[in-house]
């Protein structure tokens, strides 16, 4: 288990800090992607970083990449630590900040929508459905329990949000925003990826309930697959094994985080604003444990120390 990062400070220009990664200019055409170990649970950032979460996102994202480049163009170049540091020298004291959970990155022009496939109804779908039979205002089959298969899985999208929840938004309101080629390629493109990452997880025994991805647009106006892949940050993963319709098995995440603040505010112990309660440090080692133990279903191999 690596030492936790809760904030990188590297000696490049800071081009934005989000909930979890510090991205960096790198030149005009490529950024630095360092992902910390940050956690968020009802939209409240911990006072405690997570060891090794920052590190999963990135090397789980690499394998996507690179797993299913065959598919898309993406922003990925490499996130090898020895690679970052050849093609930035001025790194190389900062190894420890960087190891494993850096990705060097080419610029484009984030789409300003989540690209969210769903193939199983769970969360704020669940949710929705539960209290008006829709799914961003569209309808959707009488009768669907919770965590439901949805066959097809339904594309959904949502509008970025920095904090808080992001907002499920009807497919025609992207369309609207992007134009209709654009919009209706995402969506081709998302369900294709979504597809194949579906295929990969049956294989190891896990179910992708839902995800999200995010695309930028290059110089020339083609998109790109960019931030993370298929992570558990970005995706519901389940163990095929416990799922059964009507319930809803644990998922490979920071559940085990979820769950103990749920029973806080349940006792009255916390009010769900910041500041947060202290993390048990039993906690922290079980949501450490659930990253990296999807990594390794995943890809078939332990989490690398220092890739």
């Amino acid at each position: 288990m690596s030492t936790p990062l809760r904030e990188s400070a590297l000696p490049l220009t800071l081009w934005r800090r989000g909930k979890v990664r510090e991205v960096y200019e790198v030149d005009d055409a490529r950024l630095l992607m360092v992902a910390s170990d940050r956690v968020s649970a009802f939209d409240v950032v911990m006072a405690e970083a997570v060891p090794d979460k920052g590190r999963v996102l990135t090397q789980l994202s690499a394998f996507w990449f690179q797993r299913l480049g065959h598919m898309m163009r993406s922003h990925f170049l490499t996130a090898s630590t020895d690679a970052i540091i050849a093609e930035i020298p001025a790194l190389a004291p900062h190894r420890a900040q960087i190891a494993g959970r850096a990705m060097l990155v080419r610029r484009t022009a984030p789409v300003a929508f989540e690209c969210v496939v769903r193939g199983y109804l769970s969360g704020s779908a669940w949710q929705e459905y539960r209290r008006a039979g829709t799914l961003a205002g569209e309808r959707l089959s009488e009768g669907l329990v919770e965590s439901a298969r949805i066959e097809p899985p339904i594309f959904s999208p949502a509008t970025k949000a920095e904090s808080g929840h992001d907002e499920n938004v009807p497919f025609g309101r992207m369309r609207e925003a992007l134009g209709p080629d654009l919009a209706d390629g995402l969506r081709d493109l998302s369900l294709a990826i979504y597809a194949a990452g579906r295929h990969t997880a049956a294989e190891r025994g896990l179910i992708i309930a839902d995800t999200k991805f995010e695309f930028g647009l290059d110089l020339s106006g083609h998109p790109m697959l960019i931030d993370e892949v298929l992570t558990p940050d970005s995706s519901r993963f389940w163990e095929a094994a416990k799922w059964a319709p009507g319930s809803t098995p644990p998922s490979f995440d920071k559940q085990p985080l979820r769950d103990w603040l749920a029973v806080e505010r349940e006792a009255g112990r916390w009010n769900g604003e910041a500041p947060p309660p202290s993390l048990p440090a039993d906690v922290i080692a079980a949501t450490t444990s659930r990253y990296r133990e999807a990594y390794r279903r995943l890809t078939g191999h332990e989490l690398p120390e220092d890739a």
